[in-house]
């Protein structure tokens, strides 16, 4: 039982994928309004922390689940429920997303919740996955992401959903969807997000090569909108917000939902078929057996 956790702990999706590509080297359903409302009451918050200043009307959450926020279950549950209840609360118009770990904004999904699990939980991990791009893709407030760390995979996904992308100008920090690295095949919805984000053609050199950009690399091609030194890139986040928010906010949202709403749609009218297509892929045999022996390398890392 000790070594799963310690495996749990570490095993961002991205983080998976970079092992093995460079060859050694994504059910319970976010809760529904009443029941995020009895959780919020009756529980603290462990993986997210968020501070809400009313003066403003902005709110920074930050994500706490080390060492590499990696979208557990449990995580995505609570993102959403937090995002929900921001969502909720009228005078809360803006939301800069970051991390509390070092180096890494999040690594992506956590590969725990895909190996070994029955279809039933496999299914209700995916659902979540899916509640978390549609509650940030959608939200009527101003989203900014803090990349303040490496953003491959999921964590890409995340930051993608923003209205906005600020990254730390590291070298050594990088952003992409990387899944075909490993043979997976990112779903029509990361797709078209990435698509909305930096067009078609660099999209698909970018989703087929499972790329991953340094910071100065992304800019370049728009899959983030500014690059400022790490020390920077919070208070950055913060003074983009008031041109943002300088916006009425009727008028933003609007044109928000005109620009994003086809490409939620899609998802929306073919979620339960999305989570059988995932369902089906991930617990293939031979899907199975990568996972395992990435794992089993892990534990020779740490013996």
């Amino acid at each position: 039982m000790a070594v799963r956790v310690a495996l749990r702990n570490k095993c961002g999706f991205s983080g998976f994928l970079l092992q093995l590509s460079y060859g050694s080297r994504q059910g319970r359903v976010c809760a529904s309004p009443v029941i995020a409302a009895q959780q919020r009451n009756n529980s603290t918050t462990t993986n997210i922390k968020v501070d809400f200043d009313q003066s403003t009307g902005v709110a920074v959450m930050y994500m706490q689940s080390p060492p590499v926020n990696s979208l557990s279950l449990d995580f995505l549950t609570e993102f959403c429920i937090n995002l929900e209840k921001l969502e909720m609360d009228k005078s809360c118009r803006g939301l800069i997303v970051t991390s509390s770990q070092p180096k890494v904004f999040s690594a992506g999904l956590d590969i725990m919740e895909m190996y070994g699990k029955s279809p039933e939980h496999c299914g209700e991990f995916w659902r979540a996955v899916q509640e978390m791009w549609l509650k940030m893709y959608s939200s009527n407030m101003a989203t900014i992401a803090a990349i303040n760390g490496s953003s491959p995979a999921g964590g890409c996904l995340m930051s993608m959903t923003c209205d906005y992308r600020i990254m730390a100008d590291n070298p050594r920090y990088s952003i992409g969807l990387n899944e075909t690295q490993l043979g997976i095949v990112a779903p029509f919805w990361f797709k078209d997000t990435i698509i909305n984000t930096v067009g078609h053609r660099t999209a698909e050199m970018a989703l087929e090569l499972g790329l991953l950009f340094s910071p100065s690399e992304a800019l370049k091609i728009g899959l983030v909108d500014q690059v400022v030194p790490e020390d920077q890139v919070l208070t950055t986040a913060t003074q983009a917000m008031t041109k943002w928010l300088a916006v009425p906010d009727h008028a933003r949202q609007i044109t928000k939902s005109l620009m994003r709403k086809p490409t939620l749609d899609k998802l929306t009218s073919s979620r339960e078929a999305d989570i059988q297509n995932f369902v089906s892929f991930i617990t293939k045999d031979s899907i199975q057996k990568s996972l395992r022996v990435y794992l089993e390398m892990l534990k020779k890392r740490k013996g």
